[in-house]
């Protein structure tokens, strides 16, 4: 199967490239020539633009950060909508407001192109390895359809519901991300704050219902004080403010929401943007005049 690819980030890379492992012929556009000549190196063929992307495959799969960007690589001159022939399928797999995928599918319907929203959950490491948490959004006779091409770069690949659901899940998914960083922050701050030790406080609850991925995932880098960005604070920031927009227009409260958002703001203030969301422990060592690091 021949597949279109859009965006070559720090996501986009190594889903292309495990694509090439398993026998994909990919084409590939990025403004960034040299991860392009990258992939070039790796198997695939470069083009110009999307509309020259576009043309030569029957499916596009994007992966750029956010609605605007979607947009402007789908809709936008020299765009994917330019080039793709009716009955042409994008894969959005970025992840951007649920009321955006749905306005740019009624666009893409006009001219008989086909969309998902297939966002992704897991990071660079999981983009890596290949072991993504994918969500997915429109008609489930295109999921059937391209199930197994998704699962090259995924752990798991769940059908939501109609176009849109699927970022609704990474949404929801990015809420108790943050929540659950935060309490973990929260909590090993108040340990060390009490005087015990929080790396024996982690792995005394890590095992009982407290236990979550999260906490060991994000719970070590904290201790470690390794901030090396698997997920940066400004992208979480850029997931919330969707998560927000799309919950104030059906009247859903997301209280918890709100103030992670504003506690990544408070980060973003101090100049921790481009570090792990981890980073956000360190709103609670600010505030509590402490650093939380295991005794020695």
């Amino acid at each position: 199967m021949k597949i279109g690819f859009i965006g070559l980030g720090i996501m986009g890379r190594p889903m292309a490239k495990n694509l090439l492992k398993a026998g994909y012929e990919l084409v590939v556009f990025d403004f960034n020539k040299q991860v392009v000549d990258e992939l070039v190196s790796c198997g695939a063929a470069a083009a110009g633009s999307g509309k020259e992307l576009a043309a030569q495959v029957p499916a596009v799969i994007t992966m750029v950060p956010n609605s605007p960007h979607v947009r402007a690589a789908v809709l936008g001159k020299d765009g994917v909508a330019e080039g793709a022939k009716p009955g042409t399928v994008l894969i959005d797999m970025s992840s951007i407001d649920p009321t955006e995928s749905k306005a740019i599918g009624a666009e893409l319907e006009k001219l008989g192109i086909e969309m998902l929203d297939a966002p992704v959950s897991g990071g660079e490491p999981k983009a890596i390895d290949g072991t993504l948490s994918v969500m997915v959004g429109g008609k489930k006779e295109l999921f059937d359809q391209y199930y197994d091409m998704l699962m090259v770069m995924a752990g798991s690949v769940v059908y939501v519901g109609e176009l849109g659901a699927g970022n609704v899940a990474k949404l929801a998914n990015q809420i108790i991300v943050a929540v659950n960083i935060a309490a973990v922050s929260e909590a090993l701050t108040f340990a060390k704050k009490a005087g015990t030790d929080p790396a024996l406080v982690y792995q005394a609850i890590r095992g009982g219902l407290a236990g979550s991925t999260v906490m060991d995932a994000k719970a070590p880098m904290m201790l470690e004080r390794n901030f090396e960005p698997g997920f940066r604070i400004e992208l979480h920031i850029k997931d919330l403010n969707n998560a927000l927009n799309a919950a104030h227009v059906i009247s859903s409260p997301v209280p918890l929401a709100s103030q992670l958002m504003e506690i990544m703001q408070g980060l973003k203030a101090d100049g921790f943007e481009k570090e792990d969301h981890s980073s956000i422990v360190k709103y609670y060592e600010k505030i509590a005049n402490t650093i939380v690091t295991p005794e020695k």
